[in-house]
């Protein structure tokens, strides 16, 4: 049953998560911890941690991690085939017809409509993860974190090297959490 469950709701998370991973982490986070309640809000800025460092898109490895700890081997499996089936599907579907649907002005402006849509569900997952939801979870943002956030911020406005920002981030983290 857990099984199936688990399919269910990741093949929502992957008809409705547009957008990419990061958008589609409010999806999950309400579907997982608010609907389901299958791990808590800590929990799932730990998963969510994991799976920024992991090779791989945000929502299979959440969803791989997330199925993994539910339901062992075969529950990530079930996870992940769930979140993929729904894009897997959609562009079989519109490559079979992209040239048909290219320049229709109805897809066009569908497109055009989605593109806030996706960056106020960017801004809601970083709300949700920034912002315990009760009182008593904890979050792994403390002022350390804001002040990494912004000297990184500052090093990419002054067009400091990306490579140069992350190792300094990694250093600075070793420092300060260790």
């Amino acid at each position: 049953m857990i099984y199936l469950q688990l399919f269910i709701s990741y093949l929502k998370i992957g008809f409705f998560g547009f957008g990419g991973g990061y958008a589609m982490l409010s999806l999950i986070q309400n579907e997982i911890v608010e609907q389901r309640g299958w791990i808590t809000a800590s929990e799932f800025a730990d998963i969510i941690a994991v799976s920024q460092i992991t090779p791989g898109p945000i929502a299979i490895n959440s969803a791989t991690y997330i199925g993994y700890t539910i339901g062992g081997i075969a529950g990530s499996a079930v996870a992940t085939f769930a979140v993929c089936l729904p894009a897997l599907t959609i562009m079989l579907l519109l490559t079979r017809f992209f040239l048909l649907l290219k320049s229709n002005r109805y897809v066009s402006g569908a497109v055009a409509g989605m593109k806030p849509v996706v960056v106020g569900m960017i801004a809601a997952a970083a709300l949700l993860l920034m912002f315990p939801q009760s009182a008593d979870e904890a979050n792994f943002i403390d002022g350390w974190s804001w002040a990494l956030f912004a000297l990184t911020l500052l090093g990419a406005y002054k067009k400091v090297n990306p490579i140069l920002l992350i190792l300094f981030s990694a250093v600075a983290g070793i420092v300060v959490y260790m």
